[in-house]
Formats: C-alpha cells, structure tokens, sequence
C-alpha cells in the first residue's frame, strides 16, 4: 500500500487547493482521491457547455433528493460536479463571496473564532486575480481568475437598468462594500473560458510528491486506535477496494453531500442509524449529516416580443454555427455565456438588515434546470432565499459506499421560508415590467398571469421550485461538543481526520457558495501547515 503525509478525498473546489497548497512543499507528500474524471474537456472549458454537463453523468453525480413534504412529494434534482474542479467544473462560474456579515456571525454567534470577516478577507484576495477590480477588497496574482462577462447578451444590461427602474439600484461590485443592487456578475472565467479549481490551482501542475487518482471512489477511512491511517476506494469497474495509507492527516473534501456519507461508512455519524445499517460504530456523532442548508429557488419565466436572447428556435440555432466560429477565433461571443449574466441583491422588506433575496437573470427561457426545451425567446428570472431556516440532513440508503446517500433539504418546513419566496415573486415581476426591459417582454409563462392572489402564489412555489444548489453545514464546524468538526475543522472523537469543505459551514452565506468553499480550503491549508 502507497503511503503519503496527507490524502485528500475529493477533487472538488477545496480539495484542488488542498492538493495545491500542500504539495508546495516538496517535502510533504500528497495523493489526491478522485471519482470523477479529468476537468479538461470541452463541455467543462467552454462556459456555455455547462448545459451538456447538467446532465452529463461523467461529469455530474445527478443525484436525487428524498421526497419534499412541503413541496408536493417531489423528488428534487441535485446536480453535483464529478471531475478535478467538483462542482467548479459544472456551475454557473458567478463569483460572490456573501455578505461579511456571514462571516462576522460565523464567529460572535455561531462558535466559529478566526473565521469573521476581516479573517478571511486576507484569504479571499489571496486565493483571486480580480482583472477589473484592483483595491483593498479584491486580489490580483492569485490563482482564480475573475473577469467581468465578455459578451454579455443586451438583454442583461436592460436588467440592471430596470432593477433601477424598479427603485433596487445598482452595484458594479456584488463583493464590494455594498452588495444590494443589481449588476452584472463577475466571473470565474479566464480567456473567455471557464476557470474552474482545478484549472486555477491543479491544471499544468506536476510534481513528483503529489499523485492524483481520478476514476476512484472512496469507500472508507481507515481508522486504528481512534485515529485515521488511510482511505479505502474502489476504481471505476473494479469489484475490490484498494488503499493509501496517511502518516498525518485525511482530509475530506467531497462536500454537503459526500463528507458525511464517507463519515458515517466510515463509523462516524449518529449511532442508532449506523447499527441500523449494520455499520460498526467507531464514533457517535449524532451530528454528523445534520443541519443541511440549501438555497431553494423560484423561476418567472417570460416570453418576449423580440429575439435578443438566446432560443432553442429555428431563429437562435441558426446563430450556433456563427457563435461557433467566433468562439473558436477569439473567444468571444454567444458560448462565453455562463447564462446567468446579470443579477440582483434585493431586501424582501424593507427593514430587513441585509439584502436576504438574490436573483440569477437568464436571457433564455429555462425550465426545471434546463431539462425542459422551451421553444421561443424570452427570459428567466431566479430568486433564492439568502438565509433560509429550514434544516434538512444527508443519511445512508445503504451500508453499500458506491449507493447514493439519503438527501432530504426539508425545504419549506420553518414558517418564515415560505412568505420570502412569495415576496421575491413580486419583486422580481416589478423588474421585469419596468423599462428598458419592459419594451420587450411578452406573456408570462410561470408563474402566469392569472396567479396573483397568496394562495395561487404558495401554490406556484410549491409545485416549481427547485434548488440553486448550494448545500452546505452537513458537518458544521463550532466549539461546542456536538459540532461535527471543531474551529480548525479536525474531526471530534477521531485523530488525523479533518473536513474541508462547504459542509462545514455552521450556516448558508448570502450568495454563490464557490469562492466561499475556496475560501475554506485555503484557510485550511495554513492550519494544517501550522500543525
């Protein structure tokens, strides 16, 4: 059995940086564990090929949540990434850090010291290459690269303008010193092409003291005398496991879903559940799969009387030969699109202290993540609750390690989540019909004219939302005893084991969860450098 100083169990946004910062020393061994895929391929690179990999199963888990209670028995599509980069190598490249009261909360209020705002600052400017943005509050040399969109579709500039319009204002940085408005997101591209974590921080790399395993699942952590020795995986094909041994540390980065999951295969998690399973329990955690948070989202879908956006129409693919080309000259053009271009920070009330509603606009017409083609030009407008109080968990189906674990969000179970997607409905339905966008828009597909009133509302949310996925706090981080993990995110009750990961996030920030996840893992590098 090969043996390293550290392994690292999932290739996702934080562990590329694990695998990265680590191996900078070349005295310090590293094998990175991977079940997906390389991250070069042409569905990943170019930024509109994201809608290959929303339904690519070689570069997406394509998971499946539990039956929603509250949202008509439905069965929720979770796409999470399956390749080095994770699920930076499939999402929308939107780079949003969160409001730094996120952070300031994580550490007053939620047991987390060390990981307030002005403490991870430092950590986000090193982690970016802002290309426009050149001040205290944004980073240049680092190896993510962020730029502004590069061909924007007209159609997304008349959203901020109508935001205006609509009395929301406007911001040219959503991670800036104010974060309410509307503006066009700044992206994780480089070169007009998606620079996802493995692109930023692994791509090119090759040093004889990391080793880089794709292909392989982790089945188990090995764990001896209460400590972790090793990690278990089995190849794609393959009937039996193999195993690396760690002389330091594993490191879990699957993220929300995978971490957990790998714990409690592993003996760690609740312990009736896992003797339910027929899993030898090395360690009670009954936290360990709690405190799930998502954003869930809801859609206004709209047609338009002009063909500005892009269409599954005999109109819009008659551009896709030209788009083609373009991209192939210059890298610019319709396949630079991340799709969602523009977007807005919104208060659902007025006296609410932090902007608590966030839209994605899409000058396309999307349905149920895209896996719906609708064929005419119009727009969709997402709208996510920020901070929403519902908690869900992540549980074992199976004691099987390559089964697909329990996901169940609980959406919508805490009254107050409820009324705030309602409240986005009608902010966002005010933009649309404020000019300059108000000229182009034609009849509304969902919700619908004819749903105004608050029961056809809750009706309409119930029956389409979905998630904008953002899981998070699967193995929350504290001082508390029943935190998953503690402050520097070593595992309680196990030695040599820690999660570095969006799972560890005590509760969801306000915004895209990504370059928060990037965050996380590069303040975990200095900790485990420190140890």
């Amino acid at each position: 059995m090969d043996t390293f100083d550290y392994i690292i169990v999932g290739g996702g946004s934080a562990g590329c940086v694990l695998a990265s910062r680590l191996s900078e020393n070349p005295d310090t061994s590293v094998c990175l564990v991977e079940a997906g895929t390389t991250g070069d391929h042409w569905s990943i690179n170019v930024p509109a090929g994201l809608a290959k990999t929303m339904q690519d199963p070689r570069t997406n888990w394509l998971l499946k949540t539990a039956p929603q209670a509250n949202l008509g028995g439905r069965r929720m599509f979770w796409p999470r990434g399956k390749a080095l980069g994770g699920s930076s190598a499939i999402n929308g490249m939107v780079y949003i850090r969160g409001h730094r009261a996120d952070y300031d909360r994580w550490a007053s209020e939620e047991g987390c010291p060390g990981w307030d705002w002005e403490s991870v600052l430092p950590l986000f400017r090193r982690s970016e290459n802002n290309e426009r943005i050149h001040d205290d509050l944004h980073g240049q040399g680092g190896p993510l690269n962020v730029m502004d969109p590069r061909s924007p579709s007209p159609l997304a500039t008349m959203c901020v303008d109508a935001a205006v319009q609509a009395q929301i204002g406007q911001t040219d940085d959503f991670n800036g010193p104010r974060q309410e408005g509307a503006g066009l997101y700044q992206l994780t591209q480089k070169d007009g092409q998606r620079h996802s974590a493995w692109h930023a921080y692994l791509q090119g790399v090759e040093r004889p003291n990391l080793r880089v395993i794709t292909g392989a699942r982790a089945t188990r952590v090995r764990i001896a005398d209460g400590r972790a020795t090793g990690v278990d995986f089995r190849r794609d094909g393959q009937s039996g496991d193999e195993g690396v041994a760690a002389t330091r540390e594993v490191l879990l980065s699957g993220g929300a879903v995978h971490s957990p999951q790998l714990l409690m295969l592993s003996g760690i998690g609740p312990g009736a559940e896992l003797s339910a399973q027929g899993i030898e329990v090395l360690h009670d955690a009954a936290e360990v799969g709690r405190n799930l948070q998502d954003h869930l989202d809801i859609s206004i879908v709209q047609r338009t009387s002009t063909k500005i956006g892009f269409a599954f129409t005999l109109t819009g693919l008659s551009r896709l030969p030209g788009a083609i080309r373009e991209y192939r000259r210059s890298r610019t053009g319709l396949l630079t699109s991340n799709f969602a271009e523009a977007g807005i920070f919104a208060r659902s009330q007025p006296d609410e202290p932090l902007p608590d509603l966030q839209y994605h606009f899409l000058p396309v017409m999307s349905d149920n993540h895209g896996q719906t083609r609708i064929r005419a030009h119009g727009v969709t407008m997402h709208c996510c609750d920020l901070r929403p109080k519902s908690r869900g968990h992540i549980g074992l189906q199976s004691p099987d390690p390559l089964a697909d674990p329990l996901i169940d969000p609980n959406y919508l179970d805490h009254p107050d989540d409820l009324p705030k997607m309602m409240r986005g409905i009608e902010i966002g339905r005010r933009v649309l019909s404020a000019p300059p966008l108000a000229a182009h828009m034609a009849d509304e597909m969902h919700p619908g004219a004819d749903v105004q009133d608050e029961h056809a509302l809750e009706a309409f949310v119930r029956r389409k939302a979905e998630t904008i996925y953002h899981p998070v706090g699967t193995c929350r981080m504290g001082k508390d005893a029943a935190a998953v993990v503690d402050p520097e995110l070593r595992v309680r009750g196990v030695q040599g084991l820690r999660v570095v990961d969006a799972s560890v996030m005590p509760s969801l920030i306000g915004g895209n969860t990504n370059a928060p996840t990037i965050m996380i893992a590069e303040r975990a590098a200095d900790l485990i450098r420190a140890s």
